[in-house]
C-alpha cells in the first residue's frame, strides 16, 4: 500500500482516553535494519469495525497526541469481515519514510476520528550487534591481535598523557576564560551604566530640542507679527507721504496764486505811481498856468487885453484840473479796490501758511514717532534673528552631537524673508520739504516789504518805490493821498495803520 499525500484525520485526545486494546499488533521486532521495508501485521478483535479512513501510524516512544506521528499507511478494509483472514492484516512501510535514529518508536492504530484504537510494543531501527557474530581465528592471528593490542595499549597510554597534559591546558584555558568571562561581565554592566547615562542625556537632549522648537515656533511667529506691523507703519508712512504732498503741491499753488497777486499789485502799483507823477506834473501844469494866469493878468491890467479870452482860458484850465481830478480819483479807487483784495489775500495766504504750517508740523511729529517706532521695531527684529540664528547654531550642534539629520527632523523652523525684513528705514519718496524749502526760499526772499505802508513787493518796484520815497521830501498816503511832513514819520506810520483797522 503507497502512502498517500493527503494528511490523516487526527485528534488532540490524550491517551486517558484512547483503546489500545481493540487492534492488537503481532510479531513486532525489537528492531529493524535500516534500509529496508517493514511489514506490520496486525490483528482487528471481534468488536471492531475498520473504517475508510481508518490509518497506521509510526510514533516515536513518548507521544502525547496522534499529531506526532513519523509517517502513515492507510489500512486496507477487509472484504468479509465475519471471516478468519479478515481478522488478520498487514500493511508494508517503504524503507525511504521510516525514521533513520536509533530511537524507540511503535505502531499505533488510528480511526477515522483519530482515536488510538491499538499499540505495539517499542522497537528500534539500528544494524545488528557485532556481539551476536560468531568469530573463528587462528593462533597467529591470535599473536597478531595481542600484538596489535599492545601497540593499541602503548597508543592509548600516550593518548592519555596528552589528555592529562590538555586537561592541564584546558583548565589553564578554564581560568583565563573565567577571568575573561569576570571582565567581560564588568563591561558588560559598565556598558549597561554607559547606556542608561546616554539613554537619559538622550532624552534630556530631546526634551532641550523640543525646548528649542517650541521656542524657534514662537521666535517665527513674533517675527512675522512685527513684519506685518512694519508692513502697515510703511504702509501708513506712505499715506502720510502722498498726503504731505499733496499739501505742498497746494501750498505751491496757494504760493503761486500769491505771486500772480503780487504781480498784479505791482504793476497796478506802478499805474499808480504814473498816475501820481502825471497827477504831480498837471499839478505843475496848473502851477504854470496859475502863474501865466498871475502874469497874464499883469499882462491884461497892463496891456488891457479883452476879457472874453482870459475867461476862456480859465475855464478851459478849470475842465482840464477837473478830469485830472476824476482820473485820480478813478485810479484811488481801483488801487484801494486792490489793495483790499491784497490785503484779504494776504489774510488768506497767511491762515492758509498757518493751517499747513500746523499740519507740517502734526506730519512732521506723526513722521517722527513712526520712524522712532520702526527704528525700535527694526532693533527689536534684529535682536530676534540673532536669538533665533543662535537657537538655530545651537540645535545644529545638539542634532550633530546626537548624530541625528536635521532635514530627517517632523518639523522644520520655517525660513523668515530676509530680503523683506533689511527694507531701508529712510523715505520712499525723498524728504518732502526739500522741494518746498529750495522753490520757497528764493520768493520769500525776493519779496520786500515798504517801509512806511508795509506792502509786499518784488525788488524792482520796491527799489524803483523807494527811490521815488527817497527824492520825496514828504510822505504820502497810499490810500487817501494825504502828505505829511518826512520829520512826522511816526505820525505817518499811525495814519496808515488806521486804514487797515
Amino acid at each position: 500500500m503507497e502512502e498517500t499525500i493527503g494528511e490523516p484525520p487526527t485528534s488532540a485526545v490524550l491517551l486517558d482516553h484512547c483503546h489500545f486494546s481493540q487492534v492488537i499488533f503481532n510479531s513486532v521486532e525489537k528492531f529493524y535494519v535500516p534500509g529496508g521495508d517493514v511489514t506490520c501485521y496486525y490483528t482487528l478483535t471481534q468488536h471492531f469495525i475498520p473504517r475508510r479512513k481508518d490509518w497506521i501510524g509510526i510514533f516515536r516512544v513518548g507521544w502525547k497526541t496522534t499529531r506526532e506521528y513519523y509517517t502513515f499507511m492507510w489500512v486496507t478494509l477487509p472484504t468479509d469481515l465475519n471471516s478468519e483472514a479478515a481478522k488478520q492484516q498487514e500493511v508494508q512501510f517503504k524503507a525511504y519514510y521510516l525514521p533513520k535514529d536509533d530511537e524507540y518508536y511503535q505502531f499505533c492504530y488510528v480511526d477515522q476520528d483519530g482515536v488510538v484504537r491499538g499499540a505495539s510494543i517499542p522497537f528500534q531501527f539500528r544494524p545488528e550487534n557485532e556481539e551476536d557474530i560468531l568469530v573463528v581465528t587462528t593462533q597467529g592471528e591470535v599473536e597478531e591481535i595481542e600484538q596489535h593490542n599492545k601497540e593499541l595499549r602503548k597508543e592509548n597510554k600516550e593518548l592519555k598523557d596528552s589528555c592529562v597534559s590538555l586537561q592541564k591546558q584546558n583548565s589553564d584555558l578554564q581560568a583565563e576564560l573565567q577571568k575573561k568571562q569576570e571582565e567581560l561581565e564588568t563591561l558588560k554592566s559598565i556598558s549597561k551604566k554607559l547606556e542608561e547615562t546616554m539613554k537619559e542625556q538622550k532624552d534630556s537632549w530631546k526634551t532641550e530640542l523640543l525646548q528649542l522648537k517650541e521656542q524657534s515656533q514662537k521666535m517665527s511667529s513674533e517675527n512675522e507679527r512685527m513684519g506685518v506691523r512694519v508692513d502697515q507703519l510703511q504702509a501708513q508712512l506712505s499715506t502720510q507721504e502722498k498726503e504731505m504732498e499733496k499739501l505742498v503741491q497746494r501750498v505751491q499753488e496757494k504760493t503761486e496764486q500769491v505771486e500772480q497777486l503780487k504781480k498784479e499789485n505791482g504793476q497796478l502799483f506802478l499805474n499808480l505811481t504814473e498816475q501820481r507823477a502825471h497827477q504831480k506834473t498837471l499839478e505843475q501844469t496848473v502851477e504854470e498856468m496859475k502863474q501865466q494866469r498871475t502874469t497874464a493878468a499883469k499882462k491884461q491890467q497892463e496891456l488891457t487885453e479883452p476879457k472874453n479870452k482870459k475867461i476862456a482860458v480859465e475855464e478851459q484850465l478849470v475842465q482840464e484840473v477837473e478830469r485830472l481830478k476824476a482820473k485820480v480819483e478813478a485810479g484811488k479807487a481801483c488801487f484801494l479796490e486792490k489793495y483790499k483784495e491784497c490785503q484779504r489775500l494776504h489774510k488768506q495766504i497767511r491762515q492758509l501758511r498757518a493751517a499747513a504750517r500746523d499740519q507740517n508740523f502734526d506730519l512732521s511729529k506723526k513722521l517722527s514717532e513712526n520712524k522712532i517706532i520702526y527704528s525700535t521695531l527694526q532693533k527689536e527684529k534684529e535682536r530676534m534673528e540673532k536669538e533665533n540664528d543662535l537657537l538655530k547654531r545651537e540645535n545644529s550642534r545638539l542634532l550633530s552631537y546626537m548624530g541625528l539629520d536635521h532635514d530627517s527632523l517632523p518639523y522644520q523652523a520655517p525660513t523668515s524673508n530676509p530680503g523683506g525684513a533689511r527694507r531701508s528705514p529712510g523715505l520712499v519718496y525723498g524728504n518732502p520739504y526739500s522741494g518746498i524749502q529750495e522753490s520757497s526760499a528764493p520768493s520769500l526772499l525776493s519779496i520786500k516789504k515798504c517801509p512806511t505802508c508795509k506792502s509786499d513787493f518784488g525788488d524792482d518796484i520796491f527799489n524803483h518805490t523807494l527811490e521815488q520815497d527817497v527824492q520825496s521830501p514828504s510822505l504820502n498816503c497810499p490810500i487817501c493821498d494825504k502828505y505829511f511832513p518826512a520829520k512826522e514819520k511816526q505820525i505817518f506810520e499811525d495814519h496808515v495803520f488806521c486804514h487797515t483797522l
